[in-house]
């Protein structure tokens, strides 16, 4: 699992790197050329998590076990982990939580009715199809984490069984962090389709920039337990 790791650490810094092309990019898009620039810097930007994804399944089937506690992540990182990675409800929290930041920031303006067009600035329609969206995982998280108390029930016998019927449990497992991941992407997926590019943008910073957060604050964590 060593080239995962490796992988992995490249991957994390070219998400750095990405992050700074959309903070430094034209936003909100006043011309033509900045809503090309942008929507490749998106769609970018999307493809970097849908290559992570893929490297992962195809390093999950040699072993799954591996991604239930990633040595390439902190511990602080691991606490708040959902099936092997971050829990897909909490982009909808993180989008509300902008949202809300930015609008108070921008309250008096909108007020007046001028429009940001940041994620402070979001329409009705789009409120009400981020909750629907936020209804729908709800029900696919809750059901894959059915799944997998499903396959940690029936390993209770597990030290007895034969090395097929292990083999065939870590398969369920792979299915299980697969749907997990997949979810993860979707979800993703979806809010920057809901959202226009500028909002887009900024949730990915936003997104990028808590996982850079949590991970900084956990590397310290760590240190600070290693020296005691």
């Amino acid at each position: 699992m060593v080239g995962f790791q490796c992988y992995y650490d490249t991957w994390f810094e070219q998400l750095r790197h990405l992050v700074q092309q959309l903070s430094q990019s034209p936003n909100p898009p006043t011309t033509d050329e900045h809503h090309h620039q942008l929507r490749q810097l998106i769609h970018k930007a999307m493809s970097h998590y849908a290559d992570y994804y893929a490297a992962k399944s195809v390093s999950a089937k040699h072993d799954v076990l591996e991604f239930f506690s990633p040595p390439w992540t902190t511990a602080l990182e691991r606490s708040l982990h959902w099936i092997g990675g971050w829990r897909p409800t909490t982009a909808f929290h993180l989008v509300y939580t902008e949202s809300s930041i930015l609008f108070e920031s921008h309250v008096v303006d909108i007020l007046r009715g001028f429009h940001t067009g940041d994620l402070g600035d979001l329409s009705p329609v789009q409120f009400a199809r981020v909750s629907e969206l936020q209804i729908q995982t709800v029900h696919e998280e809750n059901d894959i984490t059915d799944d997998l108390s499903d396959w940690q029930d029936d390993s209770s016998d597990l030290a007895a069984v034969t090395y097929g019927n292990v083999d065939r449990k870590m398969e369920k497992l792979v299915g299980i962090l697969e749907r997990a991941d997949q979810l993860r992407l979707t979800t993703m997926k979806s809010l920057v389709e809901l959202l226009t590019l500028q909002q887009g943008a900024e949730f990915l910073v936003a997104a990028a920039e808590l996982q850079f957060g949590i991970h900084g604050w956990g590397l310290q964590q760590d240190r600070h337990r290693g020296n005691n």
